[in-house]
């Protein structure tokens, strides 16, 4: 599993100019499933998500939680993170989780972000959307499950 988190001041996600999510101060947050991706692997991720201290306290530190600033979740789901760009230059997706599967776990990781952050906004699962951001920093970490 892998999260493209970037620290935002505002974020937008639209589809077919209807705007479904829209969050002020937070993570904007991409979701990439692999195919081998279990629910325990998503409790993992949806835990380090929650507890990355990457907002400034008083002295400009990097020291806050989303939860120490009220900040908000976007998130948005993307199998082009699975991306294999080994061979020529058109990237393959065999990695990527199948769309069923996929879909499940980014509705498991929406529901567990739900239990601990009051807003939580999100994309559509498979559809062509338009997402906007002001990305704070910038500021962008990225999470791979087989890294943690």
């Amino acid at each position: 599993m892998r999260f493209v988190i970037q620290r935002v001041s505002e974020s937008e996600v639209r589809v077919d100019g209807e705007v479904l999510g829209k969050i002020g101060k937070g993570f904007m947050v991409l979701i990439g499933v692999a195919e081998s991706d279990t629910k325990e692997i998503a409790d993992k991720m949806v835990k380090k998500l929650l507890g990355m201290r990457i907002f400034e306290d008083e002295q400009g530190k990097t020291n806050l939680s989303l939860d120490a600033v009220n900040g908000e979740l976007l998130l948005i789901s993307q199998f082009t993170l699975y991306a294999n760009c080994k061979k020529g230059n058109r990237p393959g997706f065999t990695e990527a989780g199948a769309p069923d599967m996929a879909s499940e776990l980014y509705e498991y990781i929406i529901g567990k972000c739900r239990e601990q952050v009051k807003v939580v906004e999100r994309g559509r699962f498979g559809a062509d959307m338009k997402v906007s951001l002001v990305n704070d920093g910038p500021f962008t970490i990225i999470l791979d499950s087989e890294r943690l």
